[in-house]
This record gives structure tokens, sequence and C-alpha cells, in this order.
């Protein structure tokens, strides 16, 4: 295993279980059926809003993105709620802790951008194929000489503007616990002189969402359609500007502290007072008094 990416000590035995109220098989049918029509949408209409985004832009795009996220979260039955504004500009890096698949789309609805995701992504169903035409980086975790090439293009994609989205703990634990930010992720930021957003991700119920160990995606699918209430939090903490920390070990670190920390004070936004706030929050670097 790499010493990059390591594993939790989650199993889904152990970690994967829902306690909270069951939905009716009828339902979580309904919401399997309409997540995967959802998703599947959204993967024909790709190429459209690709092209649409040559002329529109990439605020465009972006929207595009966290509409299609919500509607996929929102059709599997997840409620979403966003905590905090986003203080860095988009060309940043964003690092989360890490408990599901569903960490992608949920990241994508508040912060869509390019993601650092493992090989084996790539050949998901319905996600591998959003996931390659999103631009994201896939990385060998096998191959560890494959990591310079690899933090190299995220710093180009971070230093020509683009949001570029990471989970440092490189292996997904259940929630209860969190795994030691690795650091060479940091190295991107460092090279191209970037803010990085820290952001806590969080489930109600836990067991539900949780994806580890050696967890099967249709197992984990068919438990968060299966929850008769499921809310998915995303808290954007203050950014830590370019410049902050000399080196990518004491970034790590505070991005670490950062998202364990408990951050009660932080505003709660409807969908729409957060999208109103992306174009204020998009200009500068903002930091809570």
């Amino acid at each position: 295993m790499s010493v990059w990416l390591p594993g939790a000590p989650c199993t889904p035995a152990g970690c994967a279980t829902h306690q909270g109220p069951v939905a009716r098989r009828i339902t979580a049918v309904a919401r399997l059926t309409a997540g995967l029509l959802t998703a599947l949408a959204g993967i024909l209409v790709g190429p459209l809003v690709a092209l649409l985004a040559l002329v529109l832009g990439t605020r465009f795009r972006h929207l595009a993105t966290r509409c299609w996220t919500r509607a996929v979260l929102r059709a599997f039955g997840v409620r979403l709620r966003i905590v905090g504004r986003p203080y860095a500009p988009r060309g940043s890096l964003v690092v989360a802790n890490h408990i599901s698949w569903l960490d992608i789309p949920l990241i994508a609805a508040a912060l869509p951008g390019r993601m650092l995701a493992k090989t084996e992504v790539r050949h998901w169903p319905v996600l591998g194929p959003l996931a390659a035409r999103g631009g994201t980086f896939f990385l060998e975790r096998d191959r560890l000489r494959t990591l310079p090439a690899t933090v190299a293009e995220m710093a180009s994609a971070l230093h020509g503007g683009a949001r570029v989205i990471a989970f440092p703990e490189g292996s997904t634990w259940c929630g209860r616990e969190q795994g030691r930010f690795r650091h060479a992720v940091f190295q991107a930021a460092l090279d191209a002189g970037a803010s990085v957003q820290p952001v806590r991700i969080t489930y109600l119920p836990t067991g539900a969402a949780a994806f580890v160990g050696e967890d099967s995606l249709p197992a984990s699918l068919w438990r968060v359609v299966a929850a008769g209430e499921l809310t998915a939090e995303i808290r954007l903490l203050p950014a830590i500007p370019a410049g902050s920390f000399p080196d990518r070990r004491s970034l790590a670190r505070a991005a670490q502290r950062a998202v364990a920390r408990d951050s009660a004070n932080l505003p709660s936004l409807s969908v729409h007072q957060f999208v109103n706030s992306i174009p204020a929050a998009a200009s500068s670097v903002r930091t809570p008094s």
C-alpha cells in the first residue's frame, strides 16, 4: 500500500451501518433510480455544457456543475447544508476530510473545480466518466514516481486560476475519526502561490454515508437511498492565505487543525445566499475578524 495514500482502520461492518430512520423500500428504489438517471443526464449533457462554457466562460460551467450536483444529491435523498462562505479566490487549493464517494458531488455543489482522485475512480460506473470529463487529476497510488508530475500539473492549474480539490487523508474514514493530512498536495499550493481553502464534511447520521475499507459502491448506494433522513453538511472554513507557511508540512498541519476543530460560529447559508456570495468572495481572500 502507498505510503502517501494509507488505508484507514475503518471497516464496513464496524462503521458503515445506518442506525437512524429507514425509508420504505419503494422510496429507496425510487431514489436510486432518480439519482442514477440524474447523474446519467449530466454525463450526456456534459459535452454541450463544455461547448457553451467556451463561449460563456468558467463561471457558467461552475454554475451548471453546482445545479447538476445538487440535483443528484437531492435525487438520492440527501439534504445539503452549506455553512460558511467561500473565503478563498477561485484559484485555490480546496482540502477536505474524506468520508464517502458522496464527498465528490457534495464539494462540487459548493465549490466546483478540478479534483485529485485515485485512478480506480476512472473505471467507476457513472462517477468515472463524470470525473474524467471534469478534468480530474488521476493519481496511480502504486506508482509514487508519478506523484511529482501530478503535483506539477496541479500547481500549473492553480497558477492558471483553476480551483483544485484534494482529500489529503488519502483514504476514506468513517467520519468519527480523521486521518493525518499527507503533505504532497500542499506543495502544489506553495509552488503556485495559491491560498488553501479548508473544508469540513459531515454526514448525519454518519454510518449511512460512510464508504470505507472493502465496501462496494452498490452497497454504499443502497445505504444512502435507504436512509430515512440523511443530511450532508459542508463547512467552508477561513482560507489560509498564500505564503502563510514556509513548507508543505506546516501548511498541511495547519489545514488539518482547521478541519478538525469545531467551527460552530460559521453562518449557515441557503443555496441562494451561497450562490450570491460567490462573486464578492472570488475577488479577494477574506478572513473573519
